[in-house]
């Protein structure tokens, strides 16, 4: 389906590359060919270059990338998108890169989305943050090849030597007989060419460009405002029935019988079909087969119909083993836990536990953070015509190539026969990287025997998810007589068995302050876990900043010294500290003056030394009774960006926070390609955390998840959201993603500010305003 305006793809999830920006490989290449109805199509190919610079879901293993550019006569641009549009502004980004260099005018980019295809296209995901470091060289050099082929067929047609051609967006100009030709009457001899080595290719200089680093909405905001249907959730085809498909509320449990009959006997229900396939994916957690396919299915003729029947059903299941988890027993679990060693040390450096010891003086704190739902305002939902041994899916997924081979697997039939038609997502935040709605879809159709649409509702897509882990960590640091930090301990308490742990439930051995405290150890201890768990908007660090930061704050006041100035002191001064591998190769050093240089901007921008608010300068004793008011810091590193960000905060006398406003200085390197998208990403991130902080939890009961909808999760509502205040410190490194760095340190920061306005620190998540209330 082709949009208008400029709309383009992210190849995030293909070959991965590392962070030093090295040239595409010379193995990259180029193919040039005539389009069909004239022009020049080219495919560019990026064999495999490199390895990712930062820890990245599997889908993001080497493979390859093209990207298929079309010229017609008419000068239009097509851009084949290849990857997911989930909200992270890549479909904006991506063909502002290759319009740049190819030289166009914005206005005459078009877009068509791919199928998927992993021969052609690599693995196709969204996710992680990578886009943007895995993709701008290659495709910056993408668009340079482009404009460097029409150039040579205008020179071949005037018999001119190409040093003496240039280009103007959309026209190639020999200034000496002051001749020009437009991009789409060279392209069909341009496409006869051929094609330039990529590495050779002359970029534009940074200074020249005309659309990269200038602010566009998002190119498919006026669909959305229109109500276009884009999203999955309006995806209609002919002869379609609705499905919903009523599973275990225990994670695992299997059914064992239903009142079929009376369900068939509802106005609209047209089937009633016991679903019971054999799981052939893995599961993404430890200890438990994940069961995909064991329940009942009720067709209707509308959604609504089909929803209604499923009040009805009667179901007995049998819940297995894990009916008797809760979340009051994972917490009594973490505390006998935390006493015991560690089941697996990450790291130790030193002798933390001579140094604690023999510390002046000792610090110990317990803190927590709940599971979490991803909760898309888009629910799951797919479309899926299984017939002839094929099947055609139509689907709102972050993870398309996955998708098709559990699919292909699940029916039995080669991946070659499934086609999946990616929609834009309604939201994703990882959740849709899972393609357990879609495999449900799939097998569906094939049973009815008929195209399905599967629309999961609310309580479903919160207690079917694939949650964020809960977290409990112990820690303990010691402090010399002049308050710096000699040791550092974490007991951290999480989910799986053994070594093993669940997706998205440990930590790295460089989290920090690792690397930077002489005497450290870091250890976990697993417990089992039922449900399902997964990567949530900045796996690990969304939880991990929380508990890290607000100990560290907690460290310093206890120094009785400035937040802020007692990490810059940890990091010392600027230098590159190495990164151990990653399972996708080098990872680029930790960079302590980037770190630096954002905490330095955050502590200028928001008047940090100067404020009443602080807790230092409240001497830790809080605001009193009635509305107290305090600012809190936080820092953090992760998907290779640094961002340093102060929150203030006003605590009534009931305890309830209203967050006043934030300040993000952020370091993502040289170049920001879109300044518009990369704002709303910050503030996106930003806010996203603050909901989380304020009010979100799933518990769990009897092996259920608890929660129905957004009155007991509530997402933040438009007059909780404060001001954003975001700076961006430019530094000479390659361009790295946005869609999640800037949410890990906004909660510690927040947490940070109510102890600052109340004398009360936050140590488990979400906040409780009955723990705030004046005294």
């Amino acid at each position: 389906m082709t949009r208008t305006n400029a709309v383009g793809a992210d190849l995030s999830g293909n070959t991965p590359r590392d962070a030093s920006g090295a040239a595409v490989s010379r193995r990259t290449f180029l193919a040039a060919s005539t389009a069909a109805g004239g022009g020049l199509l080219l495919d560019f190919s990026f064999p495999g270059t490199a390895t990712a610079a930062t820890a990245a879901h599997p889908a993001a293993s080497p493979g390859t990338i093209n990207a298929y550019i079309r010229i017609a006569p008419d000068d239009i641009v097509t851009i084949v998108n290849k990857n997911p549009e989930i909200g992270q502004g890549i479909k904006t980004s991506f063909p502002m890169i290759i319009a740049e260099e190819l030289d166009v005018d914005w206005s005459n980019v078009r877009t068509e989305m791919a199928v998927v295809d992993p021969a052609k296209y690599g693995p196709q995901f969204a996710g992680g943050s990578f886009s943007t470091p895995m993709n701008y060289d290659p495709l910056r050099r993408a668009g340079a090849a482009g404009r460097q082929m029409l150039v040579a067929a205008a020179a071949k047609t005037w018999g001119v030597p190409e040093a003496e051609c240039e280009t103007t967006p959309g026209v190639v100009h020999h200034k000496p007989s002051g001749r020009s030709l437009k991009y789409g009457a060279l392209a069909s001899k341009a496409a006869a060419l051929p094609p330039p080595d990529l590495k050779t290719v002359k970029l534009k200089d940074p200074k020249d460009f005309r659309i990269i680093g200038q602010p566009f909405g998002g190119v498919d905001s006026p669909l959305i405002v229109k109500g276009m249907p884009i999203f999955g959730i309006d995806t209609t085809v002919p002869g379609m029935r609705y499905a919903v498909f009523a599973k275990c509320p225990v994670h695992g449990g299997k059914l064992v019988s239903a009142n079929i009959d009376a369900i068939k006997a509802m106005p609209g229900v047209r089937q009633v079909l016991v679903v019971n396939a054999p799981d052939v994916g893995t599961a993404p957690f430890v200890g438990m087969q994940m069961s995909l396919l064991d329940g009942v299915a009720i067709i209707a003729d509308t959604w609504w119909q089909a929803n209604k029947a499923m009040d009805k059903l009667s179901v007995k299941w049998d819940e297995g083993p894990h009916a008797s988890h809760s979340s009051a027993g994972f917490a009594r679990q973490a505390v006998e836990l935390a006493k015991q060693p560690p089941t697996k040390i990450v790291r130790t450096d030193g002798d933390p536990t001579g140094a604690l010891a023999g510390a002046a003086q000792k610090v110990e704190a317990a803190y927590f953070y709940p599971f979490l739902s991803h909760a898309p305002l888009e629910p799951q939902n797919c479309t899926a015509d299984f017939r002839d041994g094929k099947v055609e899916i139509w689907a709102p997924t972050q993870n398309p190539g996955a998708g098709r081979t559990l699919v292909a697997k699940t029916l039995g039939i080669p991946p070659e026969a499934v086609t999946i038609h990616v929609t834009r997502c309604g939201g994703g935040f990882g959740r849709r990287l899972a393609s357990d709605f879609i495999v449900q879809t799939a097998m569906i159709s094939k049973l009815a025997g008929a195209p399905i649409k599967l629309l999961w509702n609310r309580t479903q897509d919160l207690q079917h998810d694939m949650y964020r882990p809960a977290g409990f960590h112990h820690f303990s640091a010691g402090l010399d007589a002049k308050g710096k930090l000699v040791a550092f301990r974490d007991h951290f308490v999480t989910f799986g068995i053994g070594e093993k742990f669940n997706d998205s439930a440990t930590f790295a051995p460089n989290e920090f302050p690792a690397r930077f405290v002489e005497n450290l150890e870091l250890g976990m201890t697993g417990m089992p876990l039922g449900q399902p768990t997964g990567p949530m908007r900045a796996p690990g660090s969304n939880g991990l900043a929380f508990a890290f930061q607000g100990f560290l704050d907690e460290v310093a006041h206890a120094a009785k010294q400035d937040p802020i100035q007692f990490q810059l002191d940890l990091l010392g001064e600027p230098r590159a500290i190495p990164t151990p591998p990653g399972p996708f190769g080098p990872a680029p050093p930790y960079d302590t003056g980037r770190m630096r240089g954002v905490m330095e901007l955050v502590r200028d921008k928001s008047g940090w030394n100067k404020s009443p608010h602080r807790a230092l300068a409240k001497q830790g004793t809080g605001g009193g009774a009635g509305n107290r008011t305090g600012m809190g810091f936080a820092v953090y590193y992760s998907h290779q960006g640094y961002f340093a960000e102060v929150v203030q905060a006003t605590v009534d006398s009931q305890g309830s926070v209203h967050v006043d406003k934030v300040w993000i200085a952020a370091d993502v390197g040289r170049q920001i390609i879109n300044p518009s998208g990369a704002l709303n990403q910050v503030q996106g991130s930003a806010l996203d955390g603050i909901g989380a902080a304020l009010g979100q939890a799933v518990t769990f009961e009897g092996g259920r998840a608890q929660q129905t909808n957004f009155h007991e999760f509530p997402l933040l509502r438009m007059y909780q959201a404060p001001p954003l205040e975001v700076h961006f410190l430019k530094s000479d490194n390659p361009p790295t993603g946005l869609g999640e760095p800037a949410l890990p340190p906004v909660i510690p920061a927040l947490a940070n500010a109510v102890f600052a306005a109340t004398g009360k620190r936050v140590r488990k998540l979400p906040i409780d305003p009955k723990e705030l209330k004046s005294a």
